[in-house]
């Protein structure tokens, strides 16, 4: 299965919390496996979605963002630019 580039950018950003969560949570590092273990979902999957190769529901997109202590809008914020609100100036 092709991964498409916003899926790949999705997984990076699940990797990058995962990886480094002191930046948004405070919280250490955890391996995939126990990240995995820890939100009751397979190694596998997780490793797939962290490749882009996984398209995943909105429910475990929840259940991602739950597990990484964040909420589920920060999983999507892939491209470090700001958001524009609906009168045009830049949020965070």
């Amino acid at each position: 299965m092709e991964s498409s580039e916003h899926r790949i950018r999705f997984g990076l950003r699940v990797r990058e919390l995962r990886m480094h969560p002191r930046r948004a949570t405070g919280k250490k590092p955890r391996s995939q496996e126990r990240f995995a273990d820890d939100i009751g979902m397979d190694r596998t999957y997780i490793g797939g979605i962290e490749r882009g190769r996984r398209n995943p529901t909105l429910d475990v997109i929840v259940r991602l963002a739950e597990g990484l202590g964040v909420p589920p809008a920060e999983l999507l914020r892939t491209d470090g630019r700001p958001r524009q609100s609906p009168r045009g100036d830049a949020r965070r």
